[in-house]
């Protein structure tokens, strides 16, 4: 696929210049043409970053036209191709980083990695067919059956597994080098409004809301050196949502259209120039209002608690 993106509308003009300016950047999933990450990876660039790394797993060619377009604007990038639930990939890819990087580990790292689903009817058996015997549909039934939940079981591998696989080798990379690390974990806002059709999608979202709590606890005293928070974004334009950015019943719960993926980006480096102190263990959510010509976007704080009232069942 030929690199579509826009670069000018990746610069930002100085506008939250403290989000990437002289830092080190990576983003997973960062390689498809027209995504987020590409976005964000953009937006680092074009905003004073030092390095980008753009990793990618099977969108090679996506992701080197987008290094190829960073290197144009006089900004060191390098491609990384790994399987983020790949162990073995992402201990290899560790030493290349730090070499191309400078012998330094990332500043930042946005965890962007994840897949979608096609939708199927979760909890609820296929409709009937007419004249359809007993063994075929017990067949057509079972196919289904296996078929959305392998495609569910990779979603949630790549966002959970990923997620945390990452998270392992850099915090652990930041103690050893004494270098804070910044982790940003990309989730939905589907996690805490789920949609219908996509289970493993939501579940996988919902679990990386917890990582930066978890990461704390585990890290003790060394928790200085890491910060971790989770974002949580409203529909976005890309390949993967392309097929329903007309349709107002999918989108249309939380926005009068699809945010672009320069809008997404540029709330991102609006989020990254608040000190990372203040971030850490924070889960935020990009709100949207206004009318489609019209658009705002809004950050929020969102308060995950576990509420507690006994109950009274007797003896």
């Amino acid at each position: 696929m030929a690199f579509t993106a826009d670069t000018a509308q990746f610069d930002f003009s100085g506008v939250h210049a403290d989000a990437f300016a002289g830092k080190r950047v990576l983003i997973t999933g960062s390689g498809k043409d027209g995504g987020l990450g590409q976005g964000v990876a953009l937006a680092a660039a074009m905003n004073g970053a030092e390095a980008v790394g753009v990793h990618f797993n099977s969108s090679y060619r996506d992701g080197f036209d987008l290094v190829d377009a960073i290197r144009d604007q006089g900004v060191h990038a390098f491609a990384l191709q790994a399987d983020v639930t790949s162990h073995t990939d992402l201990w290899a890819s560790r030493s290349y980083t730090i070499e191309q990087m400078g012998g330094h580990i990332p500043d930042i790292i946005i965890c962007n990695s994840g897949l979608t689903e096609s939708g199927y009817r979760f909890g609820r058996s296929l409709p009937e067919i007419e004249d359809e015997n007993m063994a075929e549909r017990r067949a057509r039934v079972r196919s289904a059956f296996m078929e959305n939940l392998t495609e569910s079981r990779l979603v949630m591998n790549t966002k959970i597994d990923g997620f945390l696989s990452w998270t392992h080798l850099w915090a652990s990379e930041a103690i050893y080098h004494n270098s804070p690390l910044q982790l940003v974990y990309v989730s939905s806002s589907q996690a805490i409004d789920p949609g219908v059709a996509v289970p493993g999608y939501v579940i996988a979202n919902w679990a990386v809301l917890r990582l930066p709590e978890v990461l704390r606890v585990n890290l003790g005293k060394s928790a200085e050196m890491v910060s971790a928070c989770s974002v949580m974004f409203p529909f976005i334009r890309t390949s993967m949502t392309e097929e329903y950015a007309e349709n107002e019943k999918v989108f249309g719960r939380w926005q009068s259209r699809m945010l672009e993926t320069h809008e997404a980006a540029l709330s991102v480096a609006q989020l990254l120039s608040r000190p990372a102190s203040e971030l850490d263990l924070g889960c935020f959510r990009l709100n949207v209002s206004g009318d489609a010509d019209n658009l705002s976007t809004e950050w929020s704080k969102v308060l995950i608690t576990t509420d507690e009232e006994p109950v009274n069942w007797g003896p």
